[in-house]
């Protein structure tokens, strides 16, 4: 199963976020607002892997926290959302792209590299091909994708989002913590 270390949003970008998937959803489209689990949140995934073991997760709480109390490198506080993005194939995702900035990029190349030796890290989220975002609908047919983007887009801009908290989500256990 799948664990991942992700990035919180402030409560102002979060609640911009669910309108867009509210809105969606009262459309009759895929939308992030149908799963209705209190785990699910809007966040930016920066990494994935089959298995993070306790000595990687200890890792990952120091880095964070020497991020945060700006020792020896800078935590990106914040990030903007950008326009639409689409990931392909015959179920689609829909999300905001996130602009990618030097702090996010070290942020992401340095969590992978605490990663290093977990298992199930796909290709597509190691530094260098990883498309950062914030979902807003997933499984969606090709056609969906083209309606929900042509309703978000009259009203889309930009979102500077607070980074509230860094969560870890473990699949298996079905829970999720903060960490740093």
């Amino acid at each position: 199963m799948v664990q991942s270390v992700e990035l919180l949003l402030d409560e102002r970008s979060d609640d911009a976020i669910r309108r867009e998937w509210n809105y969606l959803a009262e459309l009759g489209l895929p939308s992030q607002a149908r799963h209705a689990g209190a785990s699910n949140r809007p966040h930016v995934t920066i990494a994935v892997a089959s298995r993070i073991d306790d000595v990687a997760e200890h890792r990952l709480a120091a880095l964070i926290a020497d991020g945060r109390d700006a020792g020896s490198w800078r935590f990106p506080e914040s990030v903007r959302l950008g326009g639409l993005v689409v990931f392909g194939g015959s179920r689609a995702v829909l999300a905001r792209s996130v602009v990618p900035t030097a702090a996010l990029l070290d942020l992401h190349a340095r969590v992978h590299e605490v990663l290093a030796d977990s298992p199930g890290i796909p290709p597509h989220l190691h530094p260098g091909h990883w498309t950062p975002h914030v979902t807003l609908a997933m499984r969606a047919r090709p056609e969906d994708i083209g309606s929900a983007a042509s309703h978000l887009v009259t009203d889309l801009h930009d979102v500077d989002a607070e980074v509230s908290a860094v969560r870890r989500w473990d699949g298996d256990a079905r829970a999720d913590w903060l960490i740093g």
